[in-house]
């Protein structure tokens, strides 16, 4: 008889742990509690605009065609990614701007017109980036870390590297202006780390990125989403959407299967979450002494701040506008560190911009453009604001800004316009304080120090995704994936 097993969840990690199991012979469910795939990578249409919701940074795509390759079919078949330059485009209101680019010899010009020194001291960074990319992202990315001689194990590789020093000291003891500093440290962001308190770990992602480029799909990364979604399905997964988990059963130290809304039981021989690790311990696992323990226990880790997203279109096109955008405010290090451990919603911001029309016109009516404006701010465990309230005013002084600075003519020519706050990161995917990243990625929460990818009692329940190793971002969430699978098909075996 073949096995069962449930997936909860089917954003990027819960969508990449089917494919592999279903890939193997495991008889897989995916159980979305929305209407659509993808988790934090959900779409929403609306007047002819094509909104994603979530990451529009797609990095190493061949961990995502090692996914098809499973089966002998190719991502290329199911969607199309083209190359985005430059991967970023870095503005400050001083004026200086910055493309970040995968060629050396324009970075290198780039870096001696605002301090000729730094050419040699980036060129060090670069190398201690791709250390640490082929130690933790290569070597370790997709291994489990169940036990604490896993950690042991990489011990010496981590002091070697440093590892226990934040990106940003790495970064300055490489290069000296401060516009580089910045534009050399920013990535952690992008997975929910301060770079003044990241591990030096996390550089990876420079070298990740001039690695294997810097990707777009056509039509959106929730054309990624649906593809991974069809093959789930052609390899005979079964998807269920608007299929919440009520709770996971569990006897003993073993999951005996799931509990739907509607109250119905289903047996599996093994269950894995792509939820928020929170509610998974403490609302899926609520009947369980050990989802109560181990919930009380996490709510005490620091988790990622949260994001204010607004979504807009416009009547008019912007081509003098790169793909991705990140406009620093006037601050760096200040108001990072009162968006991690402030009390308020800060006065000024810094965004990313996301202009997905610049490349893909499919996105936005014709003549028409797509957009979104990022914004990090405080977790809901940090900073008790009333969104609802607050919500609609933080929209507007960030379309002001916005239309003075970088897309002017914008109020004039705005079709529509939403925004999704920490509220609705807590509301619509049970994020815990409406962390958008979970755990923060420190070094004391990254390995053996995370959400294990095989829970430590019962035997029989996975977790997949940013709550896990190896953390947040696509690649990340995919490499969990992997670390999950080859754990849940060697016991599946047995």
């Amino acid at each position: 008889m073949s096995r069962r097993a449930a997936v909860i969840g089917a954003g990027f990690g819960g969508l990449a742990l089917g494919i592999r199991l279903q890939s193997a012979g495991i008889e897989t469910t995916i159980l979305e509690a929305r209407d659509k795939p993808g988790g934090r990578a959900y779409v929403w249409e609306d007047q002819g605009f094509t909104f994603d919701a979530g990451p529009t940074v797609i990095t190493d795509p061949a961990c995502l065609e090692e996914l098809f390759a499973l089966s002998g079919r190719r991502l290329a078949d199911y969607a199309t990614l083209a190359p985005v330059s430059p991967f970023y485009r870095l503005l400050w209101e001083d004026g200086v701007s910055f493309d970040y680019v995968n060629d050396q010899a324009e970075l290198d010009r780039q870096i001696a017109a605002l301090n000729p020194a730094d050419v040699e001291g980036y060129r060090r960074f670069l190398t201690f980036s791709e250390a640490v990319y082929a130690e933790g992202y290569r070597r370790l990315g997709h291994v489990p870390f169940q036990k604490l001689t896993d950690m042991l194990a990489a011990g010496p590789e981590l002091i070697r590297l440093q590892a226990w020093r934040s990106v940003y000291d790495k970064v300055a003891a490489c290069v000296r202006e401060d516009h580089l500093r910045q534009a050399l440290s920013f990535h952690t962001l992008l997975v929910g780390g301060s770079p003044f308190a990241a591990s030096s770990i996390y550089a990876l992602i420079h070298a990740l990125e001039r690695d294997g480029g810097v990707w777009f799909p056509r039509g959106g990364t929730h054309a990624l989403v649906r593809a991974l979604a069809q093959l789930f399905q052609d390899l005979g997964g079964r998807l269920r959407l608007a299929d919440p988990v009520r709770r996971i059963v569990a006897e003993g130290e073993r999951v005996t299967g799931v509990v739907h809304a509607d109250g119905a039981f289903e047996a599996f021989d093994a269950v894995a979450s792509n939820a928020d690790i929170v509610h998974t311990y403490g609302a899926l696992l609520e009947g369980h002494p050990r989802g109560r323990r181990v919930a009380r226990r996490l709510k005490r880790r620091r988790f990622s701040p949260s994001l204010f997203l607004v979504y807009f279109g416009l009547r008019r096109e912007h081509p003098q506008l790169a793909h991705h955008t990140i406009c620093f405010g006037p601050r760096y290090r200040g108001l990072i560190d009162e968006i991690y451990r402030g009390g308020a919603l800060a006065e000024d911001f810094s965004l990313y911009l996301h202009a997905p029309s610049v490349d893909d016109p499919t996105v936005a009516p014709p003549g028409c453009s797509a957009y979104y404006a990022l914004s990090p701010v405080p977790h809901l465990g940090v900073a008790d604001i009333d969104w609802d309230a607050e919500g609609p005013r933080y929209r507007d002084r960030i379309l002001d800004y916005l239309d003075a600075r970088y897309i002017p003519g914008l109020r004039a020519n705005l079709v529509t316009s939403r925004i999704f706050t920490p509220k609705d990161f807590e509301r619509q995917l049970n994020a815990w304080q409406g962390s958008a990243f979970s755990l923060e990625p420190v070094l004391t929460q990254s390995a053996w120090f995370r959400t294990h990818n095989r829970d430590d009692v019962i035997g029989n329940l996975y977790f997949v995704g940013a709550g896990t190793h190896p953390g947040a971002g696509v690649p990340g969430v995919v490499g969990s994936a992997k670390a999950t699978a080859g754990l849940m098909l060697k016991d599946l075996a047995s």
